[in-house]
């Protein structure tokens, strides 16, 4: 793949291949060994999006009815928890003419609607199955064999690597998922972050739920759930994608979303920014020193406020002067104001956000009752 690059954010960038186009690999290298009698080390794969891969085989196990044997997950210049990861898949033979595709040790399970997979399947997505069936069974065909075959998909770190994944709160258990709709993994995480966020949204909606709960990170996840009167609400956490959970919201049709974050991201969102991240805006401190001013701050104390080395110092010299609640208050308003306005008011929304140093800072007009709904 090293000659496959991409331009993206003045860099040349290196593709890279899914979890979804190495179990195909795989399977297609254990089918042709197992029919084939021969051993094989390399096969190609036509991904779906047109290309023909070459991809070596690793960890070549035979016996008389299966093979094992793995490809190993090539992230390119878009390294994520499952880059460098071996997918192995094992195939056996049949005696009923039908081949079953099915994951094993390290591969999650569905355990919740809303997902690719129905609940109790293996989380091998639709499209890396058809890759995988696909290519198994044109091995069979091309050696004449009918009887069928079992083909078993897993990852031994399956289960160390989903801890550093979203899997656990998309209820996904056990392990990773295989994934892929490409068949290629283009340097672009932003869009495949988002595209985690949304399913997430997609699956508390399948189940029900009007009003959501969105936290930026840890941090928000955290302190949300030492907040006693949200009951057990599933926050998602929307990591700098402000703005695109929103739309998906609207998208999905849903009431209500009660955002809670601490100060360092959220103190972005009062002044407009729906993607916190700090390369795309980082004027945090510009933020608190126009609404210091707004709330009767002298220059003295805005110059400060401007200068201060985090948002939790400027805190403190918002408390010295005696104007961190004023500040606070039209902080929460324009948070609102914000979300609302990139909603076009299609749902409720409203914000609570806290510090570090100091706990819950404010809290926007609708969050009290947005706070009530996510209880119930």
């Amino acid at each position: 793949m090293s000659e496959d690059t991409v331009f993206v954010g003045g860099k040349r960038l290196r593709c890279g291949y899914t979890t979804g186009t190495c179990a195909a690999a795989a399977s297609k290298a254990a089918a042709l060994m197992l029919l084939g009698g021969k051993r094989v080390e390399q096969v190609d794969i036509t991904v779906p999006s047109g290309k023909t891969l070459q991809i070596d085989i690793h960890e070549i196990s035979v016996s008389e009815d299966s093979v094992r044997c793995a490809a190993k997950k090539d992230g390119g210049d878009d390294i994520d928890a499952t880059h460098g990861a071996l997918v192995f898949s094992t195939v056996k033979k049949r005696n009923d003419g039908k081949i079953i595709l099915d994951g094993g040790h390290g591969v999650g399970r569905v355990t919740r609607k809303g997902l690719d997979q129905p609940v109790g399947n293996a989380a091998i997505n639709h499209v890396p199955r058809h890759m995988i069936l696909e290519a198994v069974n044109d091995v069979a065909e091309s050696f004449g064999w009918t009887r069928g075959l079992d083909v078993i998909i897993d990852v031994p770190e399956g289960e160390t690597i989903a801890k550093r994944t979203f899997n656990p709160n998309l209820g996904i258990l056990g392990g990773i998922s295989i994934l892929g709709t490409s068949g290629i993994v283009m340097p672009m995480s932003e869009s495949a972050l988002i595209a985690t966020i949304t399913k997430e949204m997609d699956m508390l909606a399948a189940e029900g739920h009007k009003y959501i709960l969105l936290v930026p990170g840890n941090y928000g996840k955290d302190y949300s759930e030492g907040m006693d009167n949200i009951g057990a609400a599933s926050a998602v956490k929307c990591s700098n994608f402000l703005g695109e959970a929103l739309d998906h919201a609207v998208e999905l049709g849903l009431k209500g979303v009660l955002l809670v974050g601490n100060i360092g991201k959220l103190v972005k969102v009062a002044g407009g920014i729906m993607n916190t991240h700090s390369r795309n805006a980082d004027c945090r401190l510009e933020i608190l020193t126009a609404y210091t001013i707004g709330a009767g701050g002298s220059a003295e104390v805005a110059k400060e406020v401007l200068n201060a080395a985090t948002t939790e110092a400027a805190l403190d010299i918002l408390k010295e002067a005696g104007l961190m609640d004023k500040v606070m208050s039209v902080l929460a308003d324009k948070i609102e104001y914000h979300m609302t306005h990139r909603t076009g008011g299609k749902l409720e929304v409203g914000a609570v956000m806290f510090s570090s140093n100091y706990g819950k800072l404010c809290q926007s007009k609708s969050a009290e009752h947005l706070m009530k709904e996510l209880d119930e």
